[in-house]
């Protein structure tokens, strides 16, 4: 990890916390989303406000950052098509590890599969991932205007909330040629 800005919207400075056992430090901070945090169905858009509370604490590995993460995601039904907002408030917890004991950790368990640690850089700390992680593994993976949203037709693409009794008269293909002996005569055919 390349040494981060102190200024970037998801850094956070632990140095009054490092390597200080048992201290704490809560804060909270508002920031605008940088770029869009979702997928493609849903998400929350570029400059929509992001409240990101924070406890860090100084654990022998390195800090603990446990927290929320609030904000509204922008996105469409799926059933639907129509707009909707989806309150996001998501907890997150993650460790991270003072350079010297992930690397340690890393010479340690080379043969194991182990997960990717997040390490401390200059004493900062940069969230950007784990809150990018942590709000979209909450987004609703099927976004629904509603639980009982009908959709849209099949045959017409009419958005059926707005029409209950919408409906199509549809025949088997199988009957089709039936039906055609069952329609009025037009003139031409009365006049053979």
């Amino acid at each position: 990890m390349a040494h981060q800005d102190i200024e970037g919207p998801w850094v956070f400075d632990t140095r009054e916390l490092v390597r200080r056992p048992g201290t704490m430090r809560a804060l909270t901070r508002v920031v605008e989303a940088p770029e869009v945090i979702g997928t493609d169905v849903i998400a929350i858009p570029p400059g929509r406000p992001v409240e990101v509370e924070l406890r860090m604490e100084s654990v022998v590995e390195g800090v603990l950052a446990t927290g929320s993460v609030r904000s509204s995601a922008s996105g469409v039904c799926v059933r639907c098509l129509e707009d909707l907002d989806v309150r996001v408030d998501v907890g997150f917890q993650e460790l991270f590890a003072y350079p010297d004991r992930a690397a340690h950790h890393q010479q340690v368990a080379a043969d194991e599969e182990q997960d990717e640690q997040h390490t401390l850089d200059h004493d900062l700390m940069d969230l950007e991932e784990v809150l990018r992680d942590a709000v979209v593994t909450a987004l609703p993976f099927q976004p629904v205007c509603r639980d009982d949203c009908p959709g849209l037709c099949s045959e017409c693409g009419a958005r059926l909330a707005d029409d209950p009794d919408h409906h199509h008269d549809v025949i088997d293909p199988r009957w089709s040629a039936l039906a055609d002996l069952a329609a009025a005569p037009t003139d031409d055919e009365k006049r053979t």
